[in-house]
């Protein structure tokens, strides 16, 4: 018999964070996550995670425990190519649970892309937390001395003052310092609209997703407006969004997450399709632990020319990798080894196993 799948561990966590993460549909206080470990009879072994945030997928954690529990039963004692096709047939259904298992087993098979490099690093962006004026002139003070050059500015509550918010912090920026506006879904197409013809483009690298991800007719509508770049994320699950994006015309750029694609090799082919396409590919998970980011991190080395996004780990009050990842100078420094979990009892809520039998 050939290499086959021997035990797949999956543990439910609970990871507290340090400060609530603001989002137009509500503060974030701690990461649901999954993690998904594979072994096989070659001694390897690999792992993957799926954060669940409500709002962002319609994937609830219960739900994903129960189909990756599904999922896993029905792989193990299977060899890792037929186990990954098993799991990705559930790839509609449930993007988030089947890229967990998924991004396992390309791990477990040394997938080229995760290979440790040397002296790599990949570029974050940093968020602006603050929403008083003396809180944010210190704040981007703060992340200009460390290096950053990217800082993403969160907006969809009341229109006038997130213009106002946005003109004031505009006026801080140092030079070399720009700012990725997210209006994560909060605005109505008419403040949508309103926002992005409104605002001042200075130092604006883009203006992302201010409107519902179904709301297409509102995308539409703010493609046509060249005040500001606009990206996509919300909206964007896969190759048809990533095409109906391109049509209409006015989209520069389109962001993804690993989460979402199913696989490391479908996340790599959709950014290069968006390049294609004559779009900007951006990448990252704001909302991941250390394995979904590093990940992350691991293609942006290799595809993507722009501020990472991939920032979720340095939001937990606890890293899960023995050596957890450092940020230098903005900037991921990239592991010299392959990274390897830390005892995941002290933060797990729920623990199954499932054996070749």
């Amino acid at each position: 018999m050939g290499t086959r799948i021997t035990k797949i561990e999956v543990n439910k966590l609970r990871l507290p964070l340090m400060v609530p993460y603001k989002l137009a549909f509500g503060p974030v206080t701690a990461l649901d996550t999954i993690i998904v470990q594979v072994f096989d009879t070659d001694g390897r072994s690999g792992f993957g995670e799926a954060t669940i945030l409500t709002g962002y997928t319609p994937e609830t954690i219960e739900g994903a425990l129960k189909i990756i529990s599904v999922i896993s039963s029905a792989i193990a004692g299977h060899d890792p190519a037929d186990a990954k096709s098993q799991a990705l047939l559930r790839h509609s259904e449930a993007p988030f649970s089947v890229t967990a298992v998924v991004t396992a087993i390309e791990m477990l098979e040394e997938h080229t892309v995760l290979q440790p490099k040397s002296s790599s690093q990949v570029s974050l962006l940093a968020i602006l937390s603050a929403m008083d004026e003396a809180g944010i002139a210190d704040e981007i003070t703060t992340h200009a001395a460390a290096g950053y050059t990217t800082i993403k500015v969160k907006i969809g509550w009341e229109l006038e003052d997130d213009l106002a918010r946005v003109a004031f912090i505009q006026s801080c920026l140092p030079d070399g310092v720009s700012i990725r506006i997210d209006g994560n879904q909060g605005y109505s197409k008419a403040d949508g609209v309103a926002f992005a013809s409104r605002v001042s483009p200075d130092r604006v690298e883009l203006l992302e997703q201010p409107c519902h991800m179904n709301d297409w007719d509102a995308a539409a509508a703010l493609a046509k407006i060249d005040n500001v770049p606009l990206m996509l994320d919300e909206s964007i699950y896969g190759d048809v969004e990533i095409e109906r994006a391109a049509e209409l015309g006015g989209v520069t750029h389109v962001k993804l997450k690993l989460m979402k694609a199913g696989s490391i090799d479908n996340l790599m082919r959709q950014l290069r399709r968006i390049r294609e396409l004559g779009m900007t590919p951006v990448l990252g998970n704001g909302v991941a632990a250390e394995p979904g980011c590093w990940m992350e991190a691991c293609v942006a080395d290799a595809l993507i020319d722009n501020a990472g996004e991939m920032n979720g780990f340095l939001k937990p009050k606890s890293q899960l990798f023995e050596e957890p990842l450092s940020v230098t100078d903005g900037a991921i420094v990239m592991p010299s080894e392959m990274p390897t979990l830390k005892d995941l009892k002290a933060f797990s809520v729920d623990h199954q196993i499932f054996l070749d039998t």
